[in-house]
């Protein structure tokens, strides 16, 4: 029960976090697509720095416990990749912000959002008999991290990481890709 519990608190503060981030517009995430206003891009690569970083020194102090990580299916994490993103242009949101969207109580979220949820999970469910082997026998590289992948330092790969979003966001800010569109 106390795991729903942090949870549903800490996915309320990360939908808060989202709404005054302002990136529960639907130009916010469009305008990624379009190359012109990369907030998103910003706010999520923040948090998975975050993430990454608290987690990893958790897990020094033997505080957590990582669990096993699922396969890893190049082709299918392509095809799946593509699909979302293309979905995520089309409608104007990803899961998280339709999420913090229809907690506004914002219909235009709530109802295309949760269709394409639905939809989405029904041709996943059913296609995957026919479709999942032939895709996972290709390029499956099995259980395996970056950090194993690479025969490198967690910590090291967590560094590189922050490293390279730093410079991401230095290059988001000299190209003047933030903002740059009128609200």
């Amino acid at each position: 029960m106390s795991t729903y519990l942090i949870a549903l608190v800490l996915g309320t503060f990360f939908g808060f976090a989202l709404n005054k981030a302002g990136l529960t517009k639907y130009h916010k995430i469009v305008n990624v697509f379009r190359f012109t206003d990369m907030a998103v891009l910003q706010f999520m690569m923040t948090a998975l720095v975050v993430a990454m970083t608290g987690l990893y020194i958790l897990r020094g102090l033997g505080l957590v416990v990582f669990p096993a990580v699922p396969a890893t299916y190049i082709v299918g994490n392509l095809v799946g990749g593509l699909l979302f993103g293309v979905g995520m242009a089309l409608s104007g949101y990803c899961p998280g912000t339709c999420a913090a969207g229809a907690g506004e109580g914002k219909v235009d979220y709530i109802v295309p959002g949760l269709l394409g949820f639905l939809v989405g999970a029904v041709i996943y469910g059913l296609t995957y008999q026919q479709v999942f082997p032939s895709i996972s026998a290709i390029a499956n590289y099995g259980n395996v991290v970056i950090p194993d992948l690479w025969n490198i330092n967690p910590y090291l790969t967590v560094l590189l990481f922050g490293l390279m979003s730093l410079f991401l966001f230095y290059m988001i800010d000299r190209a003047g890709w933030q903002r740059a569109e009128k609200e």
